[in-house]
């Protein structure tokens, strides 16, 4: 069967990757101060940053249409949708809601929408694993049971270098925000099962949490020797590296990315931050 993957933007892939799996990205966009920036092969993530680290405004984020992921519906049979968490974004009611009216006009077509209840890298390994079962050869209805499993049993933590983005959209108090500053704590967070995130520990300094959340991960990893690991950074490739080899000293993964993030994992990441899926 003919097929086509589509992810929408926080969906962080190298240029290889995109040559390789020829995935359609659907752009969400973002606002800032009245200025709408759209998550595409346009987005500069630097002067995004500078425009961020200006702002007293939280930025927000807006999915895409559902009539945009309907255009990406026709043509091949079966057709693999992956999105940012629902718990963070409207991005999969979108895509559902585009099945829905699509399916009324084509009943026959295939098309799976995963919530990757999580970002970033952990919707790039669920986008690898779609690919990988495709060019098996696997059918539709095997590669939807089989790539659930993969993303109800898929972790996602990271570290952020600056807590400004928490602060503005609520999640800290600016008194917490200013502690934290202050005592240079760094927390590690990390994904749910259900997509939501929640904090995991904490240290003084980014290399002493990035290290914890490498001790993190070989906590709960269980068997890798099967697994890729997959690392984001934003604008930060030397941590992302120190990260890789933190946790592959102690952890025997198959295989290992890392990417830089694009403008939707930007906007949560903030400089600095990294973000681990395995």
């Amino acid at each position: 069967m003919a097929y086509r993957i589509i992810g929408d933007s926080c969906t962080d892939l190298t240029e290889e990757m995109k040559n390789q799996m020829k995935v359609q990205l659907v752009p969400l966009s973002i606002e800032i101060d009245g200025e709408t920036i759209y998550d595409d092969i346009n987005f500069n993530q630097e002067d995004f940053l500078n425009k961020l680290e200006k702002s007293p405004n939280c930025p927000k984020s807006s999915c895409p249409s559902p009539d945009t992921y309907m255009k990406l519906y026709e043509g091949e049979e079966d057709i693999y949708v992956v999105t940012l968490s629902s718990s963070l974004s409207g991005s999969y009611n979108s895509a559902l809601l585009a099945k829905r009216l699509y399916l009324e006009e084509h009943p026959n077509k295939n098309i799976a929408v995963f919530d990757s209840r999580s970002a970033s890298v952990g919707q790039t390994l669920i986008v690898k694993k779609i690919y990988e079962y495709a060019e098996e050869g696997k059918s539709f209805e095997e590669i939807v049971k089989l790539v659930e499993q993969y993303r109800d049993e898929q972790n996602t933590k990271f570290v952020l270098e600056n807590l400004d983005t928490l602060r503005k959209n609520g999640r800290l108090t600016s008194l917490q925000a200013i502690l934290v500053s202050a005592l240079n704590i760094k927390p590690v967070m990390g994904s749910t099962p259900e997509g939501t995130i929640n904090k995991l520990g904490q240290a003084r300094g980014i290399l002493k949490a990035l290290s914890l959340m490498a001790k993190l991960i070989e906590e709960d990893a269980g068997s890798v020797i099967n697994k890729t690991l997959g690392i984001a950074h934003c604008n930060n490739l030397e941590r992302a590296i120190f990260v890789k080899d933190e946790i592959l000293k102690r952890l025997p993964f198959k295989d290992w990315f890392i990417v830089n993030t694009a403008g939707i994992s930007t906007m949560y990441a903030n400089r600095g931050g990294v973000i681990v899926s395995y």
